[in-house]
């Protein structure tokens, strides 16, 4: 166990974040459980973020931070924080999706990390791998406040009709997860569009992949395998892989069309509950 005085805020942001949130809780003359009392946490709590055992969220930055009057700065640091927390070979992509002004996805069978609900994020991530289940699952879905930025990206996200039939995390969450996609409907900067069993073959039979595009840089190429990633910024390659997107969009149904097979989706999970309890 790590001594409180040995903090070193150079090692890592996490350690950086607990630093700052010691010094400014010492500042403000509070002891830990002080602090926790204003905040609605354990002091124990708020000693374990204090000693990088425990990752802060967002709700107990924005709480401290208004507690200690520190301008935001812990808020501020925890997107660096919890993309310091992903694989090492993931960090790179959340950086792209950090910058990028426009994000095209396709994938086949699972819905993208970016509009994943937390039931269904802890079931993909938890598959054969439990542990730390309730951090990676935050980190996770702390990549989505990209979503909510003064000027977000614009993302388009191509599913593959098997996406909204594997049922992820059993029929509950995925009645959820189902909602979360129908959410963005009148939503003109998150679009999902499904690409049917009916399309048959199509431009993304080798697999999914995304595209960021940013101002004044190059476009670059995301594929995934497991547990590594591909980012290039080959023109060739992301010229091939644009093409490969425009067609995909012009196979897919149209938003709306899409919007309507997820409903339908949603209805057959619903009568299936329905079934069982009878």
């Amino acid at each position: 166990m790590r001594h409180l005085n040995a903090l070193d805020p150079g090692a890592s942001p996490l350690d950086y974040y607990g630093y700052e949130l010691r010094r400014h809780r010492e500042t403000a003359g509070l002891t830990q459980k002080q602090l926790g009392a204003i905040v609605n946490y354990t002091g124990s709590l708020v000693g374990q973020v204090e000693t990088a055992r425990k990752l802060p969220t967002a709700e107990f930055s924005e709480r401290v931070d208004a507690a200690l009057g520190t301008g935001g700065l812990l808020s501020r640091l925890l997107g660096l924080v919890l993309r310091s927390q992903l694989p090492a070979w993931f960090q790179q992509v959340a950086e792209l999706e950090a910058r990028a002004t426009e994000i095209s996805t396709f994938q086949t069978h699972m819905v993208h990390g970016l509009l994943q609900t937390e039931g269904y994020a802890r079931a993909v991530l938890g598959t054969m791998d439990p542990e730390g289940l309730d951090d990676r699952t935050a980190v996770r879905l702390a990549r989505q406040r990209i979503l909510e930025k003064a000027e977000p990206p614009v993302l388009w996200a191509i599913l593959g009709e098997g996406a909204l039939r594997q049922e992820i995390g059993g029929a509950e969450v995925m009645r959820g997860q189902l909602g979360r996609l129908l959410s963005f409907e009148s939503d003109p900067r998150v679009n999902v569009q499904v690409l049917p069993f009916s399309a048959g073959e199509h431009a993304g039979l080798q697999g999914s992949f995304t595209v960021y595009r940013f101002t004044g840089d190059p476009a670059i190429l995301y594929t995934e395998g497991y547990g590594t990633g591909h980012p290039t910024a080959n023109p060739d390659t992301v010229r091939d892989c644009s093409l490969r997107y425009d067609h995909l969009q012009a196979a897919a149904l149209s938003i709306k069309d899409s919007a309507e097979l997820i409903r339908q989706v949603m209805e057959e999970c619903n009568g299936e509950q329905h079934d069982t309890v009878a």
